[in-house]
């Protein structure tokens, strides 16, 4: 390390704010000189409380704090820390350098960590490294905001790797006339992107119809669709126009169209091979010029198969895919899509409500069987119903992971063999842990081999790690040591 005492000449231009925390009064002012001499602007802190307290007054970007403090150690630090600066770079300053210590911080949020004692460059090269992984990250947020905005698309919240894709693809197909079949769970947001496909289409200044199938019941169905003549049937007083006739030139979207028996999809299919609707009661055809966009919960395909969903009209209308991923596959998207509901919220009920980030944390750790909508109904309860105007865990009450196969009225908890069902979802989490128990073991807990092995991000398996149980198991996982 540079000697404290050492002249130095003036300090170049402001590059990033870091603060150091270290109990070692020597030690904390002899880094952070290091530091200011780099042109860092650099504020110091002897305690885990007080550093919680600079960070709350002040912008930090990079938090160098030591592991082994009292009363409030690193790792305590950190996740502290991150509740919140959810996005701050935390670099964790350690005297022994085992895997063991390095993958307890980086599972809990940690960017990197450095062994005492080292060399000046050592350090200035860390710091400069996550300064540049800050700065990234405030570029994608700034540059993620711009393109929703330019392309109009804010009404689709997130900026995870699968919600890009899908804005890319849809955005490509947009401008064409394609019949769209878009697929995707309950509460995933299935109709926000048929909307955002008549908006970016051609046909944006003409109506956007939608129709939910399962919430019609099928003798009135095909009258809504296709419109009836006057005396068709009982009740029906006047000729009506159906849907189809009033999406003329714009879009209809026809929501959950497996709900439907194959005697209407007959009649589907007909209308729009032909591009024409007959009317319930009348012998003469309608033209109509509109843009099919259909939606279903169900996998379509597996429905064809089981002769539940003519196989002709699921080729008419997969002319193009979009698949809404789960909630559960883009959990980074939490935080956004919690903080968007809030402000709506917030809105109406003129309050000024605030997340915290242990309740973002909390909310991070669920893997929404309900998607979207779900989370959307947990922010509007609390902002509701929480006495103080930031949002705790406690604000959130979830459902038992183990208990989500039993919920919403099934009859059925226990398999053939006596073991509990599992969700499709806790399937999915236990293979993904197995996979990364694996990896760690055949890698010697390298996360970069690991990540690399496994096709993720390093951000992406430090979260994974964090979230499932056990994964720094095995001789030597105690993260003891400084």
């Amino acid at each position: 390390m540079t000697d404290a005492s050492t002249p130095t000449s003036a300090p170049p231009a402001h590059r990033g704010r870091v603060l150091v925390v270290d109990d070692q009064r020597n030690m904390r002012t002899t880094t952070a000189l290091v530091l200011r001499t780099e042109g860092y602007t650099v504020s110091e802190a002897a305690t885990g409380q007080e550093a919680l307290d600079l960070l709350t007054s002040n912008s930090v970007d990079v938090l160098l704090t030591d592991l082994k403090m009292e009363p409030m150690d690193g790792l305590t630090l950190l996740k502290k820390a991150l509740e919140v600066v959810p996005r701050l770079q935390v670099i964790m300053m350690t005297a022994f350098g085992s895997i063991d210590s390095a993958v307890e911080a980086m599972r809990l949020g940690a960017y990197d960590y450095i062994t005492k004692p080292f060399k000046d460059g050592v350090l200035r090269h860390r710091v400069e490294l996550a300064l540049e992984r800050a700065r990234l990250m405030s570029q994608v947020d700034l540059l993620s905001d711009e393109f929703n905005q330019r392309h109009n698309l804010t009404a689709l919240v997130g900026g995870s790797s699968a919600m890009r894709e899908l804005k890319n693809r849809l955005l490509r197909v947009a401008q064409s006339d394609a019949t769209v079949l878009i697929q995707g769970e309950s509460g995933t947001g299935k109709e926000l992107v048929a909307r955002s496909l008549h908006t970016h289409s051609r046909r944006s200044g003409k109506p956007f119809v939608p129709v939910n199938c399962a919430a019609i019941s099928e003798s009135l169905l095909e009258s809504e669709l296709f419109g009836h003549a006057k005396g068709a049937f009982t009740g029906a007083v006047k000729a009506r126009r159906g849907l189809f006739e009033e999406a003329d030139g714009g879009t209809l979207f026809i929501d959950e169209v497996t709900e439907t028996s194959p005697a209407f999809q007959s009649k589907l299919l007909r209308a729009l091979q032909d591009g024409e609707v007959r009317r319930v009661g009348e012998s003469t055809s309608v033209r109509v010029d509109v843009r099919i966009v259909a939606a279903t919960n169900r996998d379509i395909e597996t429905e064809v198969r089981e002769k539940r969903f003519r196989q002709d009209l699921y080729y008419r209308l997969n002319v193009v895919t979009l698949r809404v991923p789960p909630l559960r596959e883009r959990l980074e998207d939490v935080h956004d899509l919690a903080r968007h509901f809030l402000e709506r919220a917030n809105a109406r009920n003129l309050r000024p409500r605030r997340l915290s980030g242990s309740a973002v944390a909390h909310l991070m750790d669920y893997t929404f069987p309900g998607n979207v909508r779900e989370l959307e109904n947990l922010v509007e309860q609390a902002a509701a119903l929480a006495e103080s105007d930031e949002l705790m865990p406690e604000d959130f009450p979830l459902r038992p992971q183990a208990q989500v196969a039993h919920s919403a009225g099934d009859l059925a908890s226990m398999g053939s063999s006596g073991a509990p069902i599992m969700t499709l979802a806790e399937v999915v989490d236990e293979a993904e842990k197995r996979a990364i128990l694996q990896s760690m073991e055949r890698n010697q807990k390298d996360l970069a081999r690991v990540a690399d092995e496994l096709g993720v991000s390093s951000t992406t398996l430090w979260r994974k790690m964090k979230r499932f149980r056990g994964l720094d198991a095995g001789p030597g996982s105690d993260s003891q040591g400084k």
